[in-house]
């Protein structure tokens, strides 16, 4: 089955889309909505620009062999930075509460390490997941939360992915990265909204208190 494991997120993600967001109370409501929303807007972005430039062609990709195993290590690297993206705008939030950088560190630690842990190192996903997966960690612990709440400051790895990881000649990601890299950012807009409103941040930090 082609990327299961992602779309089954995705589709989990849409089921539960009916209903409103409950609030974010704890880190495993973080690390739920961080994983299932990074998941929607990696798969929605990735599948939306390769049926765009591939048109009718589209269904027909999925029969060559080269093009699924391109398409799955694109959408778990994708996945990635889109988790990186959405854990330092989650921090940004935490800190406009409590100012602590690294209480709120800790917090995305608890939230992210699980996931992380979790998704391990796919066999689909290539031999360069590693690198990925470890590039959250090291820009968490670098992150700046000051402003990483406003805007899309935070949002700057997913669009970058998308364009080196689609399975799309070069040349033709030279014409399309503009449009590319605004498709992704519209994407995250409804998630930064949803995290806006449900997440509880004082309730979440007081969460970790032993």
């Amino acid at each position: 089955m082609i990327g299961s494991r992602l779309l089954s997120k995705a589709r989990a993600y849409l089921a539960r889309q009916r209903n409103s967001v409950g609030p974010i109370v704890d880190t495993q409501g973080l690390a739920e909505f961080i994983d299932s929303r990074s998941s929607l807007v990696a798969q929605t972005s990735l599948y939306g620009y390769i049926k765009t430039r591939a048109g009718t062609r589209f269904p027909d990709l999925f029969e060559n062999d080269e093009f699924l195993e391109s398409i799955n290590i694109a959408k778990w690297h994708i996945w990635g930075a889109c988790v990186s993206d959405l854990t330092v705008f989650a921090g940004g939030l935490l800190y406009q509460e409590v100012a602590d950088a690294d209480r709120v560190r800790l917090a995305l630690k608890r939230a992210i390490d699980p996931v992380l842990e979790r998704t391990g190192h796919p066999d689909e996903a290539g031999k360069d997941f590693s690198a990925t997966r470890e590039s959250i960690g090291v820009r968490l612990a670098g992150a700046v939360f000051t402003d990483a709440a406003q805007t899309e400051n935070a949002f700057t790895r997913s669009p970058a992915a998308l364009v080196y990881w689609a399975p799309i000649v070069d040349e033709l990601k030279v014409l399309d990265e503009a449009i590319v890299r605004n498709s992704i950012r519209f994407r995250w807009q409804a998630p930064r909204r949803e995290l806006r409103k449900a997440l509880q941040a004082r309730q979440l930090l007081d969460s970790m208190i032993d």
